[in-house]
């Protein structure tokens, strides 16, 4: 597995592994999966604020992707970030979400960012389109919850829950 910078031509690929999400999930609570080209759009607006996108790679196939993006639009939230992270469903278990993570923690130290943000689709009751793996990942990478949002998004026709979870990487000085 190799974990490299996304670039534009990565689009179509990152696309197609959000668009599942965004179908058969309720971990996007997006309803309708954008387009190659406003993915793209997407991606270069976060490239452009200076956030790292990285994806990851086996056998020269992208099985994944996470980045970082602005958590408020204010100066003084300069060091703290929102993550996201996606993985080809057929590419769970085999270390890439953990490579993916490092390796953008790695970035994100290296800019002066300290605090990390995740914002996680999160279910009363686990069904099948939501479960609380998410959830469980991040705080095996480390995070904690630090809130709940109860009930705030609608999607297939049930409400889900939203959470956020937080990790410090950074010392304050």
């Amino acid at each position: 597995m190799r974990i490299r910078r996304a670039t534009p031509e990565d689009a179509k690929a990152l696309a197609d592994i959000y668009s599942y999400y965004v179908k058969e999930t309720a971990i996007s609570f997006e309803y309708d999966p954008p387009s190659c080209e406003e993915f793209r759009g997407r991606m270069e607006a976060i490239e452009k604020k200076g956030y790292p996108y990285l994806v990851a790679l086996e056998d020269d196939r992208i099985i994944g992707y996470c980045y970082a993006n602005i958590l408020k639009d204010r100066e003084a939230y300069k060091y703290a970030c929102e993550t996201t992270i996606y993985l080809d469903p057929n590419a769970k278990g085999n270390g890439a979400g953990r490579a993916l993570y490092e390796s953008l923690e790695e970035e994100l130290r290296a800019i002066g960012i300290k605090n990390l943000y995740a914002c996680i689709g999160y279910p009363e009751v686990e069904d099948e389109y939501l479960t609380r793996n998410s959830a469980d990942f991040h705080a095996h990478m480390g995070y904690r919850m630090v809130g709940v949002f109860k009930n705030c998004g609608r999607k297939f026709n049930r409400w889900y829950s939203m959470v956020w979870m937080e990790k410090i990487i950074g010392l304050y000085e």
